[in-house]
């Protein structure tokens, strides 16, 4: 990942890089949002941990990740004779793209008002400079 925003801006990204600029998460992440996109029906922890060729307990922590960031929805299916297990399965696209809308627009709101900060210092220094050489 690089260190600053114009390297960031000079780099070819995908929209999968979003992931990652957004929320961290890191190459295991996309593959299990990946298997989770490319099927037809919400999947366990294990048939995740499958599609990936990882251990159970790996692919569980990249569903947790998933998880708190919102890319993934959790549902609990109840056995008839009792006992339960969770499937997983993508969050609507519309509704993630619109909260890294928001998370971006919050971003730049703040990014603008530090900016204004930087700006107020160094003019009252620049202005504290000129009138102490006169």
């Amino acid at each position: 990942m690089p260190d600053s925003m114009s390297e960031q801006l000079r780099q070819d990204m995908e929209c999968e890089g979003l992931l990652e600029c957004f929320h961290g998460l890191k190459q295991l992440d996309r593959d299990c949002f990946q298997a989770l996109v490319e099927t037809e029906e919400p999947l366990t922890v294990d048939e995740i941990a499958e599609a990936v060729d990882r251990e159970r307990s790996t692919a569980y922590r990249a569903v947790q990740r998933l998880l708190q960031t919102g890319f993934i929805q959790k549902e609990q299916v109840n056995y008839e004779q009792g006992g339960y297990y969770h499937v997983y399965e993508p969050t609507d696209p519309s509704k993630i793209a619109d909260d890294m809308q928001r998370m971006l627009n919050d971003w730049y709101a703040k990014m603008g008002q530090l900016i204004g900060e930087f700006e107020t210092k160094y003019e009252q220094h620049d202005a504290a400079s000129a009138s102490a050489e006169s």
